[in-house]
């Protein structure tokens, strides 16, 4: 679904999409990733087109893939990076948390644990793949890799800093910080 939007965005088609959504149990694997970072290795990782090292999704974690197509004056893709950190930790202090970047690491952090993982590609200048936002408490897929292939990483949730939080809440709110940094205005559609 990704790939047909990236498609009709790029021919004009359609506006810029934002999808979030929950995936089911996946790990995935960017374009230059290495399998050493998988530690279970009876899984059976996909290869995906964005860049980064290995991660999982699953329950608990809200995933936003932007399909923008980036305007002249913002072809930048590590100011695009930021300005997605910028998104979550925004959205962060809305739960009370004092959420930062850790410089020359990808990502949103949060008392030295990471929080969000930011993996992207821009074909064309339009965006897809995008941040994995951690909310939910059980964080144990994570031990069967090395995240991001950061060795010594530690996984972080909201809920485990906040108290439960409820995903529409969470997508509501990161539509609104993302509406406003990336300035576009939002149109609700869900399926």
């Amino acid at each position: 679904m990704q790939s047909h939007l990236v498609g009709r965005r790029k021919s004009d088609e359609i506006l810029d999409q934002l999808i979030l959504l929950e995936h089911p149990p996946v790990y995935t694997l960017g374009r230059g990733a290495s399998l050493e970072n998988l530690k279970d290795k009876s899984i059976q990782p996909v290869r995906t087109g964005r860049g980064g090292e290995i991660t999982y999704h699953g329950p608990g974690q809200l995933v936003v893939y932007p399909i923008l197509k980036l305007e002249e004056e913002k072809r930048d893709l590590h100011r695009y990076l930021r300005d997605l950190e910028q998104v979550v930790i925004d959205l962060c202090a809305e739960y009370g948390q004092a959420a930062s970047r850790n410089p020359g690491k990808t990502g949103v952090w949060i008392e030295g644990k990471k929080l969000a993982s930011i993996g992207v590609r821009a074909s064309s200048w339009v965006t897809s793949h995008g941040v994995a936002i951690n909310y939910g408490r059980d964080l144990s897929p994570f031990q069967a890799i090395v995240p991001c292939g950061l060795q010594g990483v530690e996984m972080i949730s909201l809920s485990q800093l906040a108290g439960d939080v409820v995903r529409a809440e969470l997508e509501d709110r990161f539509c609104r910080h993302f509406s406003r940094i990336f300035q576009r205005q939002m149109i609700g559609q869900s399926q």
